[in-house]
């Protein structure tokens, strides 16, 4: 019997933009790195930035058993047939391993941006047509009309930038059986004047896209909340930071809230640039 992918990704996973580098001179560093996340035991990697099948396949090739999935594929990238073409290869390869991870991207950083949920809708069905199966398939959704499809359509969803408040609300529309994997941000710094900084100078970026200053706005934050680079109030609600017991705490609320799967994205002063390899190895031992 196949495993399903909620079962398969386990209760941590990693969320990286580093992992998807294109750079052929940094193979083997990327390689080594995500072995050794599934030998910490991670259950999945998730690539960051407008990834594809293209970016997972040299990661699966490189691992046993860690699933990859993008987060995300953005639908406006490429056309659907070449995205079933994609994740066919990889699956052939790597039988139940690789996920889609799709989303809708943000209206200022897509060129004639429309109707994203209709977009999505109609995406869906060429990759129905295509033959990609429903089950390999997660959703970045952050409203109630997008879970709603993760629910109908997919999987499950793989919400970025969230709090527990948030994945509460999204099991609620999801239902048990749907994978629910928000992504949460950690700073490994103990003195809050350092990670707020490290924090506010990372998050500052997602404050420019509407979709997330939206979802906020529907938790409960304010416009000054969301104003220059994000109130400590926001800061502390989509970061966890501190000692280790702080951060077990906030990774354990997602649990509680009702996240089957936590992506961990490691936020230091050089994110995007090198490979936190010692964060990851702290941030497993501490969830152990």
């Amino acid at each position: 019997m196949t495993t399903s992918l909620k079962e398969s990704v386990g209760r941590y996973g990693v969320w990286s933009v580093e992992l998807r580098s294109e750079d052929p001179d940094r193979r083997g560093e990327l390689d080594e790195a995500v072995a050794e996340l599934e030998e910490l035991g991670y259950g999945a990697v998730w690539l960051g930035g407008n990834s594809t099948a293209d970016h997972a396949a040299p990661l699966l090739g490189a691992t046993r058993r860690v699933v990859v999935g993008t987060s995300i594929q953005s639908v406006w990238q490429q056309d659907a047939d070449t995205t079933a073409a994609g994740f066919t290869e990889v699956d052939a390869a790597h039988p139940g391993r690789f996920a889609l991870g799709l989303g809708v991207s943000h209206g200022p950083l897509v060129k004639d941006y429309r109707r994203p949920y209709s977009a999505m809708t109609g995406y869906l069905d060429e990759l129905d047509k295509a033959g990609v199966p429903a089950d390999r398939r997660v959703l970045a959704a952050l409203g109630p009309r997008m879970l709603g499809l993760s629910r109908d359509r997919a999987a499950g969803a793989i919400p970025y930038l969230v709090t527990p408040e948030h994945t509460a609300q999204a099991r609620q529309i999801l239902g048990d059986r749907p994978l629910l994997a928000p992504e949460f941000k950690v700073v490994l710094e103990s003195d809050p004047a350092r990670a707020r900084e490290t924090a506010r100078a990372y998050l500052v970026r997602y404050l420019e896209l509407p979709n997330y200053t939206g979802n906020f706005l529907r938790l409960g934050f304010t416009e000054d909340d969301i104003a220059d680079g994000g109130s400590d109030r926001l800061i502390d609600a989509v970061f966890a930071w501190g000692d280790e017991a702080r951060i077990r705490e906030r990774v354990a609320a997602f649990h509680e809230a009702g996240a089957d799967h936590v992506a961990l994205q490691v936020v230091t002063a050089n994110t995007g640039a090198t490979l936190p390899r010692k964060e990851w190895r702290t941030l497993a031992s501490l969830l152990a």
